[in-house]
């Protein structure tokens, strides 16, 4: 395969109008790149430009923007209702359902439709880069950039590099991620849970455990938490991520280390997950959001 050149990025494609997709767009948004938005369901795309809009405005009131910059902002996002709309796209950057297959099936569908050196990213939080890439004609363009939610707010990124990611590209993304978006780029070796997810698997679990053997309460446990420094306890942080996500992610890391026992996640968080209890997009998980 060709070595992948460096390159300006200057048109942005985000996949799926989710929580983190509209997230990644306001984030492209705030720094005026254009961003192309693309879902499926159409109405979703309609949803999350709602959302940004009013996001801005509350930055606008808050004196932190000022109208001007609002519309410029707004301006830079386009809703289209395609895959080829993405055709002058350098780098796409994908935010759908954590599925291998849907996820390969998207960017063997991608690779046929952009320019042989834009480069494609998954926002995965727990699977494998490589196994995603393997299917693709030219994978050493592929690689995760792992966003944290809330996309906008949340510094940090992790620059997960899988076996044939081209060096240059993942390098490039650091510099983009650290000059452009003004974020905090981390490199990663594609594994199990990355850096972030793996680490968080006790602060999720362990207090899932606690609650559930009656030791203490949801709301004694984030609030110690926050207490203790963290902006978000952990019951908190899993209702704004979403419990469905939180729970693949955990299962991903249980799996990949064959199924070891301090990293089982806790029956009752898949409870939640069946009972469509997801957190802050469904009104009510830990707690009620009406």
């Amino acid at each position: 395969m060709p070595k992948i050149p460096m390159k300006t990025i200057k048109h942005v494609g985000v996949i799926g109008a989710g929580t983190m997709g509209r997230g990644i767009v306001e984030v492209m948004a705030r720094q005026e790149i254009d961003v192309y938005l693309y879902d499926q369901d159409r109405s979703a795309v309609e949803r999350a430009f709602v959302h940004i809009q009013n996001q801005l405005d509350k930055q606008v009131y808050r004196t932190k923007i000022s109208e001007q910059q609002k519309m410029k902002m707004l301006a830079a996002i386009h809703p289209v209702d395609q895959l080829h709309a993405f055709h002058t796209c350098d780098l796409i950057i994908e935010a759908i359902m954590e599925e291998m297959s849907v996820k390969q099936q998207l960017f063997k569908a991608l690779e046929k439709v952009v320019s042989t050196s834009c480069i494609l990213a998954t926002n995965t939080s727990s699977l494998s880069v490589t196994e995603i890439a393997s299917v693709m004609q030219n994978p050493k363009r592929m690689l995760a950039l792992h966003f944290f939610n809330p996309a906008p707010k949340m510094p940090l990124v992790e620059v997960v590099v899988g076996v044939h990611t081209d060096q240059n590209v993942a390098e490039e993304m650091k510099t983009w991620l650290k000059q452009t978006l003004l974020k905090e780029p981390v490199m990663v070796r594609d594994a199990p849970g990355f850096i972030v997810n793996r680490v968080a698997r006790p602060f999720h679990t362990e207090a899932y455990r606690m609650v559930a053997s009656g030791e203490t309460s949801k709301t004694q446990v984030d609030k110690i938490l926050q207490d203790a420094g963290f902006k978000m306890g952990p019951f908190q942080l899993q209702d704004l991520i979403g419990i469905d996500i939180n729970y693949a992610a955990s299962m991903s890391v249980y799996e990949s280390f064959n199924h070891e026992p301090r990293l089982r996640p806790h029956p009752n968080q898949q409870k939640m997950l069946q009972s469509g209890l997801l957190g802050r997009k469904t009104k009510k998980g830990h707690y009620h959001y009406e």
